[in-house]
Order: structure tokens, then C-alpha cells, then sequence
């Protein structure tokens, strides 16, 4: 006890929620604060620290929005502020953001998607599982509906990324690949509802996702890898650049 004490040594008071932000950070490297583990109720954080307590929650909502915490209101084990791992939905968020201020422009994006998905997908054909491939097959059979709203259809398009991404085992990958997948999300629903012709499209991207799907129920690794990356470079390069240039995409 004496040893957690020391840990949570006071700090300055000049930009502390920036500084207890450090102190809990310094936990989690130290291996003190593990997932699952409940930090310390907030006005022992306000005594440990020496700082206040807007500042100790305003360190908390940074890190709850990036993913680390997870706080739950009332009393019982699931209660209170506790760390967690999710950090698909604070790298989502992060890179949503920066990609709608262009600090990372489209094209850096898809040549990380690429790359990304098509290590994913060889990964996947490598060593995914019957179940792995009924939560890739679940989307792809969503898709094939004819009637299915464009909105819905961006939905399963990026569970189907999703699962594949997730089959591949590795995951900060697999994180990584859903983190960037997320972050276009929006953008690939807008190039949808421009398109005039929505269901040639959509028709080469079923065909797409199931040859993709093909290949990793096979097995064949250099297959699943050339078709995912293919689809990810053709798609922006034959639709979405052309459609968010103003141009258009049925054009040669």
C-alpha cells in the first residue's frame, strides 16, 4: 500500500490535467495499472495527486475518449472507472478527425489501407477459422440484396473489411485496419449517395468482396492479398477520387 502511495506522488499544479494524465500513464507503462483494474475513485485521485477535481476529470475524459477507460456509474464489480482496450474506437476517432482536416491526405489513407488490408487478408487466408469465415460470409450475403439502402450496404462493406481484418489474428493490425476502415466510413457513404449509378457499382462490389471471399476460404494467401488490395486502389482510384474531383465516374 505503501508502494501505491509513492506511486501517486502529488504533482505541480501548472498544467496539471496534462500532468495527471502522465501520472496515470506512468501506472500503465509501469505494468501498475493493468486491463481491468479500477483506478482509484476520483477524490482519491484529488487527495494522491494534490490537484483538483476538474482536472483530474478532465484527464479522465481524454482518456476515456482515447479508448484507455471505461466508466460505469452505480456500485458493484462493474462500476467505476476501469481500464480498458479499446483501442479501435480511440484510433478511430483520432484518425476521423484528422482525415476531415486533411493532415492526412485520401491518398496517404488508401496506400495505408492497402497495405494494411492486404497483409490482413493474407493473414486471414493463413489462418482463419470456420467461424472466422461465417462472420466475413454474415456481410457479404447482406450485401447481395438488391434493395439493401446504400446506408446499410456502407454498414456490412465495413464489417465485411472488419472480419477479415479481425480473422488475421494480429491484433494491433487487425486494430489498426479497423481504425482506417472507420475513419472513411463517412466518406464512403457520401461518394455512394452521389453515384447515379448505384447499382452498377455496387454489383462490381459484390463481385469484388466475393472473389476476395473466395480466396481466403481457399486458403490462397498471394490471391486474398493482390484481390483486397486491388479492390481497395481500383474503388478510390475508378470512384471515390473521381466523385469527390466532381467528376464523372461512368466517364473514361
Amino acid at each position: 500500500m505503501a508502494d501505491m502511495a509513492a506511486a501517486w506522488e502529488p504533482v505541480p499544479r501548472s498544467r496539471t490535467f496534462e500532468l495527471v494524465l502522465a501520472r496515470i500513464e506512468e501506472q500503465i507503462l509501469a505494468g501498475r495499472l493493468r486491463v481491468g483494474d479500477r483506478l482509484p475513485p476520483e477524490r482519491e485521485l484529488v487527495d494522491m495527486l494534490g490537484v483538483s477535481r476538474a482536472a483530474v476529470r478532465e484527464a479522465l475524459r481524454v482518456l476515456e475518449a482515447q479508448g484507455v477507460l471505461r466508466s460505469r456509474v452505480g456500485t458493484g464489480p462493474s462500476s467505476g472507472t476501469v481500464i480498458a482496450a479499446m483501442p479501435d474506437a480511440g484510433l478511430t476517432q483520432l484518425l476521423r478527425l484528422h482525415i476531415a482536416l486533411a493532415n492526412f491526405p485520401m491518398g496517404d489513407v488508401v496506400e495505408a489501407r492497402a497495405t494494411l488490408e492486404r497483409a490482413s487478408a493474407r493473414l486471414a487466408a493463413q489462418l482463419v477459422t470456420e467461424d472466422g469465415l461465417e462472420r466475413i460470409r454474415d456481410p457479404l450475403l447482406r450485401m447481395d440484396d438488391a434493395s439493401l439502402p446504400r446506408e446499410h450496404f456502407n454498414d456490412c462493406d465495413t464489417d465485411f473489411h472488419v472480419a477479415i481484418a479481425e480473422a488475421g489474428g494480429n491484433r494491433l493490425m487487425a486494430d489498426m485496419t479497423i481504425a482506417v476502415r472507420n475513419a472513411v466510413r463517412h466518406t464512403l457513404l457520401t461518394v455512394f449517395n452521389k453515384l447515379d449509378d448505384w447499382e452498377k457499382v455496387a454489383s462490381r462490389l459484390r463481385a469484388e468482396h466475393h472473389a476476395i471471399y473466395e480466396a481466403i476460404a481457399a486458403g490462397d494467401t498471394e490471391a486474398a492479398g493482390d484481390l483486397v488490395e486491388a479492390h481497395v486502389r481500383g474503388f478510390h482510384q475508378d470512384i471515390v477520387k473521381k466523385i469527390m474531383d466532381g467528376a464523372d465516374p461512368a466517364a473514361p
